[in-house]
């Protein structure tokens, strides 16, 4: 088995020639067809979460070196253990990552994402899907992607998932109120088709980069370009005020910006991990009726609905570019330079 794996923080990935694991009881061996590369990714890869400025969230001791990153898998089932019994080899599934204690009410609430106990979450805790093969420790993990490109599959598992809990948070909304999706990297792209197929509401989006905005403007969606003077002006003009912002990119600068367009009562739903802090008198939450939201990922409820939103046809493809598994370190480079458009995917 051939992995790309993390042996020092920050530094680049090394290529390891292992044994390939023979699954036990309830486990399923994959072999990796594509897994998409997250920004997330990056964050594991540096062995932090910026905070602000200064300080940083320490996040190595969640796993052990060298270790394999990759949550957004698609693989064919090469072997079963014993104990399974409901899927066969052959059978080429997407792989649901979140994975939780079992045990934990987190987990009885079905929340698994948000187990605090748990070290079975692929590619962020337990080895990945930069590799040829992924052991899955149960089958009901492995979801039936039928008629959707396998790329576009292995990315619903984070960018297309995290996007729709992200909206669905404010599917409630209506013709009368503004959406403003903040950021149009791999998962703002997937927010802001997921916005389409799911809200009444006008959507509007902003961005940095004229050829992300472009995307959005071919999909009939008014944009700005959050690097623009005016734009927090303008958008206060156009909208009169959004009802909701979902940031996607969740730094300091977009942070206010969306602090600043939200009218009385909006929300302001936080999605991307880029760092910084808000800073706001507290005084002026209460009289303004905001609220402020984090969204991490979904559930595997919400994994089957993005599913099944895809093949209903109601999800345009986001752009994908796939790349050898060999260029993995790459990858990671390019996505903190802010170069990627939509999502790449690794295959082996």
């Amino acid at each position: 088995m051939k992995s790309q794996k993390i042996f020092e923080y920050g530094a680049p990935l090394q290529e390891v020639n292992e044994e390939t694991p023979t699954p036990h009881g309830k486990q399923i061996l994959l072999r990796v067809i594509h897994c998409g590369v997250c920004h997330s990714d990056v964050h594991v890869h540096d062995g932090f979460f910026r905070l602000d400025d200064q300080d940083k969230l320490d996040i190595r001791a969640r796993r052990n070196l060298p270790f394999t990153l990759g949550h957004e898998v698609f693989g064919e089932v090469v072997a079963i253990g014993p104990d399974v019994n409901d899927i066969s080899i052959g059978d080429r599934r997407a792989v649901y990552p979140w994975i939780g204690c079992g045990d934990c009410p987190t987990c009885h609430r079905d929340e698994e994402y948000l187990c605090e106990k748990s070290d079975r979450v692929i590619g962020l805790s337990t080895n990945g899907g930069y590799s040829d093969h992924l052991i899955v420790p149960d089958p009901k993990y492995l979801l039936e992607v039928g008629g959707i490109n396998p790329g576009l599959a292995a990315t619903y598992m984070c960018s297309g998932l995290t996007a729709f809990a992200a909206i669905n948070q404010v599917s409630g909304m209506g013709v009368k109120d503004n959406v403003l999706i903040l950021g149009l990297g791999g998962v703002g792209m997937s927010g802001l088709q997921i916005a389409r197929a799911i809200l009444d509401a006008n959507l509007f989006a902003a961005d940095i980069d004229d050829t992300k905005l472009s995307i959005a403007s071919n999909m009939g969606i008014e944009t700005f370009n959050s690097s623009e003077n005016t734009c927090v002006r303008d958008i206060q003009r156009r909208t009169n005020g959004v009802t909701a912002v979902v940031d996607f990119v969740g730094s300091q600068d977009t942070a206010a910006m969306a602090l600043k367009v939200i009218r009385r009562g909006g929300e302001y739903i936080i999605v991307g991990l880029y760092g910084g802090a808000i800073k706001l008198p507290l005084a002026t939450v209460a009289l303004r009726a905001i609220s402020i939201k984090g969204v991490l990922t979904g559930s595997i409820n919400d994994a089957r609905a993005v599913i099944s939103l895809a093949r209903d046809g109601k999800l345009s493809p986001i752009p994908i570019t796939e790349r050898p598994l060999t260029d993995a370190t790459n990858v990671l480079e390019d996505l903190k330079k802010g170069t990627v458009t939509g999502r790449v995917i690794l295959s082996p």
